[in-house]
């Protein structure tokens, strides 16, 4: 029995050291993820901000379906809603937070309520990177 321990401790440390040597850890980019997910506010990259206000936009806050980059569909172009509100210095955020009237097309204000049940739930950080998207475009 003695014997046999002898023999299997080399072994045994061998693989010991081989399995505590250095990994290379591959480095790649953060994927931009909403913010409940991240574990909390972190600072975040314009190219983050954007990616993640554009997953918003497509996604969870569901503006994609009446909204266009600059396009009328159902509600006006994103492109037209971030010229009045900086022409009338009005915070988009606010908007939608509900903190604000409409003030591009008030006639689908109706429409676009649901949307802003949505959008009031986003965390600051989500609206940041959802109006640095609706800049973008």
């Amino acid at each position: 029995m003695r014997n046999y321990f002898i023999k299997t401790i080399p072994f045994v440390v061998a693989i010991l050291v081989l399995s505590c040597g250095k990994k290379e850890e591959k480095q790649q980019a953060p994927e931009p993820i909403y913010e409940s997910e991240r574990g909390g506010a972190t600072a975040m990259t314009d190219t983050e901000k954007i990616a993640l206000g554009k997953q918003i936009f497509e996604g969870k806050g569901t503006c994609a379906s009446c909204h266009m980059a600059d396009k009328k569909v159902i509600g006006p172009s994103v492109r037209e809603i971030v010229q009045i509100y900086d022409k009338l210095d009005v915070s988009i955020i606010s908007f939608l937070k509900g903190q604000e009237e409409a003030i591009v097309d008030p006639s689908q204000f109706i429409i676009m309520q649901a949307n802003l049940e949505i959008t009031k739930k986003l965390s600051d950080m989500e609206l940041e990177a959802l109006e640095a998207y609706m800049r973008s475009m």
